[in-house]
């Protein structure tokens, strides 16, 4: 009866052994995932930025523009009305 228990508590250590070396092995591997999904997380916001940086600099430059063609045609139906 004792070598019963005995088998069945070495049993009992064992699996749980495995249990939390699996369990050890799958938080690793859950770290790095979310370290590698956080630097790319990370990458696509600087690259937002940098677009976001370049669609301002490029809508003044087209509103400057357009408020110039404004200006001239203003001056162009003035010129012609009279």
């Amino acid at each position: 009866m004792i070598e019963i228990l005995a088998a069945a508590a070495g049993a009992l250590i064992s699996a749980c052994c495995v249990v939390s070396m699996t369990a050890g092995s799958r938080n690793e591997e859950t770290r790095r995932a979310v370290t590698k999904l956080t630097s790319s997380v990370e990458h696509i916001a600087e690259t937002l930025k940098i677009i976001h940086v370049d669609m301002r600099e490029t809508n003044r430059e087209l509103f400057s523009r357009l408020s110039l063609v404004e200006q001239r045609v203003s001056k162009v139906e003035a010129t012609t009305t009279l």
